[in-house]
């Protein structure tokens, strides 16, 4: 391999790996850093809602690669670590611990993080958020040996947990401002149909309420409603959403706008820097826009095409966003950019 070029990739989950991929499926011969802060090979995140936090599948089948693809291509897998700081004029990373690494091209793909509320109570026991496989290992746990789980939002993750957790037999009780599940991204009609369903498996719904605090002594026993009801709880799950992790892009002067800013080349601000993933807020030549895509989908193929071009392509990036999601026996799928009035 070609020892005056660098790749250097941060996030080490599936648009992470990915990239990797893409820059030795385009023939790079140069080296390939991998850097995550997660102590574990990259695994993809939708079953950590579904399959593997009822226990149906072992959190192995998670992975992006198999044990021995990174040694077998080459590529330097760093967990458990953290890029601090870039140095885009002059081509170096700061890790934690002082280490410096200089690289010739970069993807940033470090993802989101999910947003946390600001209330009374969120520092309880049995409060829990769920993006890491670790957080769903014990959010399963948590499940299995609770009796009444109150799911804080009906997004995407809010309304998957709350199908699983009543899959596991527990009680549920699904709390949102808005009238109906998942109505921000699927509007009305779609989302009465989600209300229906979770309404016909036994899950209690306080829709069009918010949550003033949580209520509970060292251990969390109960919800607060914006009415002043109380709903008994002893494992709480708040699903709200995710902030792209835009930090070290900010501090390194690159554009960010609800995301880092690319190119529909998946270039940022700064030649030969790249990004993908929840991270990247893509430019998209059909809608005419930046459009920042938060599903498994996007991460994969933005991944591939943002290592792809970092390795010398120029891969012009136009898929159309797809979405699934998976609720008792229930599968949805749609492809594009919805909005919630069409």
């Amino acid at each position: 391999m070609s020892g005056d070029r660098t790749l250097l990739i941060v996030g080490a989950s599936l648009a992470g790996a990915k990239a990797a991929e893409g820059a030795r499926a385009t023939g790079y011969d140069g080296r390939i850093v991998l850097v995550g802060d997660e102590p574990e090979r990259p695994y993809e995140r939708p079953p950590l809602s579904k399959d593997v936090l009822r226990g149906e599948k072992d959190a192995e089948t998670t992975r992006v690669h198999a044990e021995g693809y990174y040694d077998e291509h080459g590529i330097e897998l760093l967990t458990g670590r953290t890029v601090e700081a870039l140095d885009l004029g002059a081509g170096r990373a700061r890790l934690d611990g002082g280490e410096t690494l200089g690289f010739t091209t970069a993807v940033l793909a470090t993802g989101a993080a999910p947003r946390r509320l600001s209330l009374p109570g969120t520092d309880l026991d049995g409060v829990h958020y769920l993006r890491t496989r670790a957080d769903s290992m014990r959010l399963g746990d948590a499940i299995r040996n609770g009796h009444r789980i109150a799911v804080i939002g009906a997004g995407w993750i809010g309304s998957e947990v709350a199908a699983s957790a009543r899959q596991l037999g527990a009680e549920v009780v699904l709390i949102d401002p808005e009238p109906l599940p998942l109505r921000r991204v699927l509007g009305d009609e779609v989302g009465a149909m989600f209300r229906a369903l979770h309404a016909d498996r036994g899950v209690d719904l306080r829709l069009g309420t918010g949550v003033i605090l949580l209520r509970g002594r060292g251990e969390v026993d109960g919800v607060m409603l914006s009415d002043g009801r109380i709903e008994p709880a002893d494992v709480v799950v708040i699903g709200v959403g995710v902030a792209p992790r835009v930090d070290l892009a900010t501090a390194a002067g690159l554009k960010v706008d609800n995301g880092i800013v690319v190119d529909e080349h998946l270039e940022t601000s700064a030649p030969g820097v790249y990004a993908a993933g929840d991270v990247a807020s893509a430019w998209h030549a059909r809608y005419g826009t930046h459009l920042r895509v938060e599903h498994w989908a996007n991460a994969l193929n933005q991944g591939l095409t943002a290592g792809a071009n970092a390795a010398g392509a120029t891969e012009t990036y136009a898929r159309l966003p797809y979405f699934f999601s998976d609720q008792y026996d229930v599968g949805l799928e749609y492809v594009g950019a919805s909005r919630p009035d069409d």
